[in-house]
């Protein structure tokens, strides 16, 4: 029964997923950073969907940091940084399917707090 209830959750956030993409999309001066989150890690990439180019990528084990909400705060202010150093400002966030709470909002808000705009 939990592998059940495991393959329902994926599913339903893969549905989630596609909802989203359905509506954003990214380019070279409006990039979408999309984020993904194990049970151990964070993952974050820039892409330009136009080109199907990834701009910019970092995850939380290159920054020895885990998957909670003070190694996505710091996730999120070292991505910033990234982010300035490809003269990107203002992105699209694409949650992945996630419910924007607890990890994904430390994120975002960290890079909110760091002068990038979405």
């Amino acid at each position: 029964m939990k592998a059940k209830v495991l393959k329902s959750k994926i599913a339903n956030r893969l549905k989630r997923k596609l909802r989203i993409r359905a509506k954003i999309s990214g380019c070279a001066s409006l990039p979408r950073v999309s984020v993904f989150r194990s049970n151990r890690y964070l993952s974050v990439q820039a892409i330009d969907d136009s080109t199907a180019t990834t701009l910019a990528a970092l995850n939380s084990k290159a920054i020895s940091q885990k998957s909670n909400k003070e190694g996505a705060a710091a996730l999120g202010e070292a991505f910033a940084a990234t982010l300035k150093a490809a003269k990107i400002s203002e992105i699209v966030f694409d949650r992945n399917g996630y419910q924007y709470h607890g990890v994904i909002a430390a994120f975002g808000d960290a890079l909110r707090a760091n002068e990038i705009k979405f």
